[in-house]
């Protein structure tokens, strides 16, 4: 069974292609066993039973029955916006708007702040087929000042499709600075940045966060850009030019009803559809024209978008819809995949395609009023039928901004172009398509029994509703009919029919009508016998055949690449030797195959029609193709059987790029579709890719199947096909195929299995013969073919009890036959044999033999009522042996093989069988080999499986551990009494004791029996193990409660005492594992001798670098004040930030490791010494600590994964009742069938004479030594919750008030009056203790509610945790390990039990020798030496001598220790995904927490740790603005046009903009100097250890209580001019971050715009360590080229005190007492208002105009002095002559 044609969910987008292998869907899925967790999970179904002797006749079946690409899956996109930077504007109250595809969620709005912080979660949750959703855009935009009554400027918004974020590793983008451009202005540039989280998650998928570290790493906003690897960080604008110029073949709409109506109406027969173009892309939506009625319209027109490039958004839908007054339908839709058509290599090109023509698929070309299948022509799912074909080409500009000519508009535009030559898409040839259906099986009988034929179309040729249109250019062309039985009425449309050249009749489309025969209950089949009708089609397309010759070459070599690895795999998989070897072989291929392909793929240069995409691509496959090649030799000379796994992981890679190359975004011949069609309603059709059947010379270019008998499935089109519907198989044909050009036709014929002759029509004497329209067959064979089931496990539950009643149903040719029904099993063991007599096969012997056809096995569940129901179907090839042959080895007896069952697309478990088909020679039956089954079986007419081919039995004794039973739910309503479960394994069992009263005690009281069963010696053929469970009523009555099949015993297999001998040889040795050297002492000398387990060494050198790197760290800054912390301030929050900080540096190193270890391998360098460089790299993050604090360890995911689910000895099965489910991924639904779990454990081993034992063995308990009794035992259980991440919305708002809930067994704990209000990140930080017995309580549930005033509160998410197991696992539970020993402070010993005896119990338990404790700090455990010191201070200060420390060590390095050495867990906390049930598998959002177990009957434990929430501590930051120079002056004065300004300085906190402050007015300076001597008081609560500033605030009027922010400590500081009658004027800002600010520069000339603008590089300091500072700092503004520009400087003094320290010292605001500043020293300005006039005289005339004062000032006086002369002159002469 082809196991790889598992599609991905990637289902080709728009069908054009044929399945794609994708792995990295598949890794996701588990299908690829590569490099497999756990050998035993994986299925070892045979993956090539199918695909080998195939010679050159027939092609691989395709498995796949259900297309998945249209069905919907539940999708959650989880969106964090964290802040926004650098946003252009000035004091703006920004907001962001969060939008996927119609949804919009906004977050709050911050006032007058251009970095604001939001912090803010949102979850959009859609349920769409995956195409749409990947195709829908996320766009993020800030808007500025939005109010219930104006909308709001948009600053800038950011693009991409969901379908990229799906695409990177992990599903995510965490902490990435998303850029925000302006869509309507190309010129703008960047307009800030917003700082989110982005993830998509799909059903199943699981997403590791990374883990919220302080975010105390620089933020470098440039290196962490939202974009995917790969694109530049600065991307451009560009145009991008769809041209579209015409299409052709749309359906006809005018069927004869509507034509007839309209006729009516219009008086003339019109085409009846109104086409135009819309295409979408990046969110953007542009329309050509519509064409008025016209069935081949002509458009001519450009669509031009303008985006960024590399564009985010990776497709672009092009869709022909038929516009209508009232809706506008599509006819057809093609997605361009822009990764496809551009290449961003270095010698990379831009998007670019065509002139070419794309083909359109979509529902069928009937026209319904009603067209069932109208989502096939949106583009979800397989089209079902050609619809039309466009002819479009794209290109993209980048723009260049600056220059004058461009346009900054941004608006999609259409524009025409002129029209293009005929000859610009290639040449048109005449292509020829035959066909000849040798075989039509497995009719189903649903259909009914009306006559049935089957249509092939290819294109717009051999649909018969089209006959009538012809081609233009080209010649008219016949409409094949629908003929009746007799062969010439199949002329019935000659009228139509013309001659060709070569006198061909044109097309012949279907084949005739014929009534169906009944095969069986199921299915019927149509009697073709000898006589095999044909059809053939002539069609005229461009010859682009280079393109799809390519295709095939590139696709050829991965499909061998693939067959190859599934081999390699399957060596591996069934452990036969030499994997390497193969593996060797299939990389040599390759390379072959890839020169080969360099050698071809340059033909034919000069092609009419070739574009620019074509040449381009060419290029790009010879060099990727040749990389690919000179890889592959290289890493072929690398394969060691170690590395084989690695290998084939890195040829995988090869695979799917060599998948990615092989499709190509042109296309060219349209794919051929077959239709069954019953008494002329179309039934189910298969969809065949026209590459796949293409002729070519060249060997290497033929299609996969052209000229080869193909097996094809027919499937229901559409919805319909989704489900159990689309799984049973409408048919199955055997079909022949060839298409290629009409001249090339000589050798159609050659590859249909020989011995036939040709029947064709004659067209009267003379005239040359058209093709056959059948082929009578002469020569046949008779085969007998014996088919041997044996077993099958792992099926699919088809009844309520969650089992089946199996039973197989053989297909061969048209025969069919069954196997027995074996009731409730999921795992059937028929042994059965079933013979077909007299199958005829047709053809040559020697063919068949090569190339018998295949076995379809079909698998289905009595029902006592009603029809069997369907459970999956697989394909076998049987083994030939022709009448001639010996019946011997090799070939002979076959093998018995898996087989992969699938149901749907799904795999619904495996068989066991083996299948012959022996020739009946011309003596008949009597030289078959005989059948001899067993004689010990009598089963009546039933034969068992022969001898040769049973495996061969050997005796296995199975023990099992029965320790209880958990969780039973109730069975038809009545709760679970008497239970008592059964294990049976082959056909033998065992029945534990009964539970009297599972209420009270649900553990078994006999824990250990077994059973003796004859198994086979090959254990991958081992059967499954059946576990059930059955309630014992009263009267005898039992009913099944659940039951779960044990696919694989492999991990239960004891394997005897080769372990032990290995650990014994080591006892002469003693190794000193030696912890914190002191300074001078050498650790070589007392390393005695190192055994090869033991990473003693390792582990020192760690210690030590931890030693030295405890004083590099510190001269960060230029601070040396990082003294040793102060231990008084410790507190157990400390150790976890300090353990958070470690694992977030342990996973970025982990990623550069991987990185590096990627690049290495890309460069092949694997040779030892880079390993192990690598090794050590890894440890790096741990060296450079902190001040060293003790951590713990926190754990990114659950505990038990870690630990292997702590099934050590004691194992869970889930037992499982109820139908499967019918989903596509049924391991999800699976979690509702659960009904219980069954706990205990099995053991196997081979019953032999010389079984062992001697040791001190209890032979009650088997292999089970040393288990704990299981009584009910009490336990005091502490829980301590610490926070919860990422919680699901809850309420309207987007936010939650959750609370913690517990319960364990009947003890339930609602922290109802605690809820922390509108949170989705909770610190709860609480400790709850709750007392529970085992086993009644062993589960416990910790879940999260959402508190609401009104109604219920909701479950937001809850976890299950089994404390059962964690309590009994030798990896010690209960209470983890600390990795110091102390008695007092933050890291107290927190176990009752002390170190000391912990040890000595485990060496008890383990029968170890030890603990010896010796002088010097030594102890010794078995042949291992521990050091360590041995002091310990108490609270006093005293030292006192102890040993704690010594056994602590040992502990610690437990898993050293031979025998019995394993991990203890240490002190850690855990994260655990919440769940919903409603939402199964989904997370909705993370709990941190862990769980401590002390037994009742020891030594209580003390007080549980304080883990409550740092209470914040109350600070107060007192800001003294003593001056400012150098502002901007914004006021021009009236009467003298000076510049000045009414400077003021405003400042707040951020996140308390309502308590801002301002200084009072410095008015009219002149200078930008500005006197202030101004306080402002902050008084603000501070985390020390999250660095955040806490504030408690109601959202609005009417919330219901405070909600607590939590918000980075920034001042802001800003600096304005005041104006009496306007608004005030904003100048500058600067925003100080309180932990790390630049130092203020000592004089107002060295404080410069550097201090802003290249913070990095300056030295910074930190107001909570420096507490007091002075200096001067630069007030910046944007100016209109977005450029930070000095817009001041203001002279500060930041002083930080604790609450206390404030009361005891207080200040006043501004100028107040107490403790008040002085004035400042401001000019006058009391009679300002009076003086003003007066003073702009003073500076018009003193200042200003001074000499020009001057002169008319001397004018004046000179005129008033000729004035009073001429004045005083007549009166004067006057008196002078009167002589007065």
């Amino acid at each position: 069974m082809k196991r790889s044609k598992h599609r991905g969910h990637k289902e080709d987008r728009n069908g054009d292609e044929p399945a794609i292998l994708e792995t990295e869907d598949l890794d996701r899925q588990g299908v690829f066993l590569g490099g497999g967790p756990d050998p035993d999970t994986v299925s070892l179904a045979s993956v090539t039973a199918v695909t080998t002797n195939v010679s050159n006749k027939r092609s691989k079946p395709d498995i796949k029955m259900e297309p998945s690409a249209g069905r919907p899956v539940d999708y959650q996109i989880s969106v964090t916006v964290i802040e926004a930077r650098q946003l252009i504007g000035l004091n703006m109250d920004p907001m962001v708007c969060v939008e996927i595809g119609d949804d919009k969620k906004y977050t709050s709005m911050k006032e007058s702040t251009n970095c604001p912080y939001y912090n803010e979660y949102f979850v959009f949750d859609f349920h769409v087929p995956p195409d749409v959703m990947f195709d829908k855009i996320l766009k993020l935009s800030v808007i500025h000042s939005k109010n219930l009554l104006r909308s709001g400027t948009l600053v800038g918004t950011f693009k991409l499709d969901v379908g990229t974020i799906y695409f990177q590793p992990e599903h995510q983008f965490y902490h990435k600075w998303a850029l925000l451009s302006d869509p309507d202005d190309i010129s703008a540039g960047c307009k800030g940045y917003v700082k989110c989280d982005v993830a998509v998650v799909a059903k199943g998928d699981t997403i590791k966060t990374p883990h919220k570290a302080n975010e105390s790493d620089e933020d470098d906003i440039e290196g962490n850009l939202l974009i995917p690897e790969g694109v530049p960080a600065e991307r451009q604008w560009a145009r991008y030019y769809l041209k579209i110029y015409r299409a052709e073949g749309l359906p006809r709409m005018n069927t004869s009803i509507m034509a007839n109506v309209k006729k009516a109406f219009i008086g003339e027969n019109k085409d009846l559809v109104d086409p135009y173009v819309q295409v979408l892309f990046a969110g953007q939506k542009g329309k050509t024209s519509v064409q008025k009625s016209c069935y081949e319209p002509i458009w001519n027109e450009q669509i031009v978008f303008t985006e960024m490039f590399p564009p985010l958004c990776k497709r672009m839908k092009i869709q022909i819809r038929d516009s209508d007054k009232v809706n506008d339908v599509a006819i057809g839709t093609h997605f361009l995949d822009l990764r496809k058509i551009s290449n961003d290599g270095d010698k990379g090109f831009l998007p670019t395609l065509g002139p070419a023509w794309v083909n359109m698929y979509g529902s069928t070309r009937t026209y319904t009023l009603m067209d069932e299948y109208q989502e096939l022509n949106e583009g979800l799912g397989e089209g079902v039928s050609f619809r039309a074909r466009l002819l479009i080409s794209l290109g993209v500009e980048i723009l260049d901004p600056s220059s004058p000519d461009i346009s900054n508009n941004t608006d999609v535009q259409l524009e025409g172009i002129p029209n293009i030559s005929e000859t610009a898409t290639g040449k048109v040839e005449e292509f020829f398509l035959f066909g000849s259906f040798l075989e039509a099986t497995m009719i189903d009988r649903k259909i009914g029994d009306k006559p049935i034929n089957f249509e092939v179309t290819i294109g717009y040729y051999g649909n018969e509703i089209d006959g009538a249109a012809r081609p233009k250019t080209k010649k008219k062309k016949g409409g094949g009919g629908d003929g009746d039985e007799e062969e010439t009425d199949l002329m019935h449309n000659s009228s139509d029919e013309e001659m060709d050249d070569d006198g061909d009749m044109t097309s012949v489309a279907t084949t005739p009508p014929m009534k169906p025969v009944i095969t069986d209950r199921n299915y019927f089949h149509l009697p073709y016998f000898e006589r095999k009708p044909c059809i053939y089609i002539k069609s005229w397309w461009q010859d682009q055949r280079r393109r799809l010759y390519n295709a095939n070459i590139i696709d050829n070599i991965a499909d061998k690449l693939e067959d190859g690895l599934n081999d390699v795999q399957e060596i591996i998989k069934t452990e036969k030797t030499y994997p390497e070897r193969r593996l060797r072989g299939v990389l040599e291929e390759l390379s072959q195959g890839c020169s080969q392909f360099l050698s071809l793929a340059n033909q034919d240069q000069n092609l009419s029609g070739r574009t620019k995409l074509d040449r381009e691509r060419v290029k790009l496959c010879m060099s990727e193709v040749e990389s690919v090649g000179q890889q592959a030799k290289a890493m072929r000379s690398q394969v060691k059987k170690s590395t084989v796994r690695d290998k084939i992981k890195l040829a995988h890679n090869f695979l799917t790029k060599l998948r990615f190359l092989a499709e190509e975004p042109q296309h060219s011949v349209p794919d051929v579709f077959l239709w069954m069609i019953s008494n002329g309603k179309r039934i189910a059709y298969a969809r065949v890719p026209s590459k796949d059947i293409l002729y070519s010379t060249t060997q290497e270019e033929t299609g996969k199947d052209c000229g080869k008998v193909k097996t094809i499935f027919l499937r229901i089109p559409g919805k319909k096909g989704f489900g159990p519907a689309g799984w049973t198989v409408q048919s199955k044909i055997e079909i022949y195929l060839w298409l290629g050009l009409t001249r090339q036709r000589k050798d159609y014929l050659n590859g249909l299995p020989n011995g036939f002759e040709e029947n064709k029509l004659s067209k009267g004497p003379g005239m040359p013969c058209c093709p056959p329209i059948s082929l009578t067959y002469m020569m046949k064979q008779i085969f007998q073919l014996r088919v041997h089931m044996y077993q099958a496990r792992s099926l699919f539950a088809a009844d309520s009890t969650g089992l089946s009643d199996p039973f197989a149903r053989v297909f061969f040719s048209t025969q069919s036959q069954v196997t027995e029904v074996l009731a409730e099993t999921l795992c059937p063991t028929w042994d059965q044999l079933l013979v077909f007599e007299n199958v005829e096969l047709f053809g040559e012997a020697c063919e068949l033999r090569d190339d018998p056809p295949i076995i379809v096995i079909e698998i289905y569940d009595q029902d006592t009522v009603g029809k069997a129901e369907f459970m999956g179907r697989t394909f076998a090839k049987p083994v030939v042996k022709m009448a001639d042959e010996h019946y011997g080895p090799p070939r002979f007896p076959p093998q018995l093989e898996y087989y992969q069952i699938y149901r749907g697309n799904c795999t619904a478990g495996e068989m066991l069988a083996a299948f012959e088909l022996l020739q009946i020679g011309p003596n008949g039956k009597a030289d078959l080999p005989p059948i001899d089954g067993p004689t010990d079986m009598d089963r009546g007419p039933i034969l068992p499986v022969p001898l040769g081919i049973r495996p061969v039995l050997s005796k296995y004794r199975i023990e099992v551990l029965f320790w209880g039973l958990r969780d039973l739910k109730r069975v038809n309503l009545a709760q679970v009494d008497r239970p008592r479960v059964d294990i049976e394994c082959a056909g033998k069992g065992v029945q534990s004791a009964l539970i009297p009263n599972y209420k009270k005690n649900p553990n078994f009281s006999a824990l250990v029996k077994w059973f003796e069963v004859d198994l086979p010696e090959n254990e991958l053929l081992h059967p499954p193990l059946n576990i059930r469970v059955v309630d014992c009523r009263a009267f005898g009555r039992y009913t099944l409660v659940g039951s779960n099949a044990v696919p694989s015993l492999r991990k239960f297999i004891y394997r005897a005492t080769d372990k032990q001998a290995n650990n014994f040889s080591t006892t002469e040795e003693i190794i000193v594992v030696n912890m914190e050297p002191e300074p001078g002492f050498k650790k070589m000398d007392t390393m005695v001798k190192l055994d090869s387990g033991s990473d003693a060494v390792v582990k020192v050198e760690d210690d030590e670098k931890d030693g030295k790197g405890k004083k590099k760290k510190r001269k960060k800054g230029d601070e040396i004040e990082e003294e040793e912390l102060d231990k008084s301030m410790l507190d157990w929050w400390s150790k976890y930030f300090a353990s958070i900080e470690t694992l977030t540096e342990a996973l970025k190193a982990q990623e550069a490791t991987l990185s590096d270890s990627e690049d290495k391998d890309d460069m092949d360098i694997t040779d030892g010494k880079g390993r192990k460089d690598k090794k050590k790299q890894t440890f790096d993050p741990f060296e450079k600590k902190k001040p060293k604090l003790d951590e713990l360890k926190v754990y990114p995911k659950e505990l038990e994964s870690e630990f292997d689910s702590f099934e050590d000895w004691l194992h869970s099965f889930n037992l499982f009742r109820g139908k499967g489910g019918d989903d596509d991924d049924q391991n999800v639904t699976d979690e509702d069938r659960i009904v219980g779990k069954f706990k205990g454990s099995l053991c196997m081993y081979k019953v032999t004479d010389d079984m062992q034992r001697d040791m001190s063995f209890d032979s009650n308990m088997g292999m089970f030594q040393n288990i704990p009794h299981n009584d009910p035992i009490n336990i005091l259980v502490r829980i301590y919750v610490i926070r919860a991440t990422d919680l699901h919305p809850a309420d309207i708002n987007g936010k939650a008030d959750p609370y913690i809930a517990i319960k364990l067994g009947k003890t339930e704990i609602k922290d109802k009056e605690n809820y922390i209000s509108k949170q989705l990140n909770p610190l709860f930080g609480k400790s709850f203790d709750v007392e529970a017995t085992f086993p009644m309580d062993s589960t416990l549930t910790v879940s999260i509610y959402d508190w609401d005033l009104v109604g219920t509160d909701d479950l937001i998410g809850e976890t299950k945790l089994d404390l059962e197991n964690r309590f009994y696992s030798k990896h010690r539970a209960t209470c983890g390990i600390t990795c110091n020993y102390a008695i007092h402070g933050y890291n107290v010993w927190r176990d009752p039990m002390k170190p000391t005896q912990i040890l000595a119990r485990l060496c008890k338990e383990g029968k170890l020798d030890g603990p010896h404790y010796g002088p010097g700090g030594r102890v010794k455990v078995e042949n291992r030496v521990f050091m360590a010191p041995t002091e310990i201070e108490d609270d006093n200060g005293l030292k006192k001598q102890t040993e704690e420390h010594l056994a602590l060590t040992v502990l610690k390095h437990w898993e050293e220790i031979p025998k019995v050495g394993c991990k203890l867990v240490p002190e850690h906390v855990e994260t655990r995904p919440l769940l919903h049930p409603d939402k199964p598998g989904i997370e909705q959002g993370r709990i941190e927490m862990w769980v401590d177990m002390f037994p009742k009957d020891m030594t209580a434990p003390g007080p549980a740790l304080d883990i409550s929430p740092r209470k914040p501590k109350k600070f107060e930051l007192r800001v003294i603005v003593w001056n400012t120079d150098e502002v901007v002056l914004e006021d021009d004065d009236i009467f003298t046009g000076e510049k000045s300004s009414d400077i003021f300085v405003r400042g707040w906190l951020k996140g308390q903009q309502e308590d801002k402050q301002d200084t009072d007015v410095h008015y009219h300076s002149i200078t930008g100097e500005g006197n202030f001597n101004w306080r402002f008081v902050y008084p603000f609560d501070y985390l020390m250890a999250e660095e955040k500033i806490v504030i408690s605030k109601k959202e609005s009027m009417f919330a219901w209580d405070e909600t607590e922010y939590k918000i980075p400590a920034r001042l802001n500081l800003q600096v304005w001019d005041a104006d009496h009658f306007s608004a005030d004027d904003f100048l500058g800002a600067i925003e100080l971050d309180l932990n790390r600010f630049p130092r203020g520069a000592k004089t107002a000339k060295q404080c410069t715009l550097e201090m802003v603008t290249n913070e990095g590089e300056m030295p910074t300091v930190s107001i909570f360590k420096q507490k007091r500072i002075k200096g001067w700092w630069p007030f910046v503004a944007r100016n209109e080229d977005d450029e930070f520009e000095l817009t001041g400087k203001v002279e500060a003094e930041l002083h930080l005190l604790t609450g206390e320290e404030a009361e005891r010292s207080p200040v006043g605001e501004g100028r107040n007492e107490p403790e008040p500043l002085e004035k400042p020293n401001r000019p006058d300005i009391a009679l300002l208002w009076f003086l003003i006039p007066f003073k702009a005289a003073k500076h018009l005339i003193c200042d200003q105009y001074r000499w020009l004062t001057i002169k008319i000032v001397s004018a004046l006086l000179l005129l008033a002095i000729l004035a009073l002369f001429l004045y005083n002159m007549p009166g004067y002469m006057v008196k002078k002559m009167l002589g007065a």
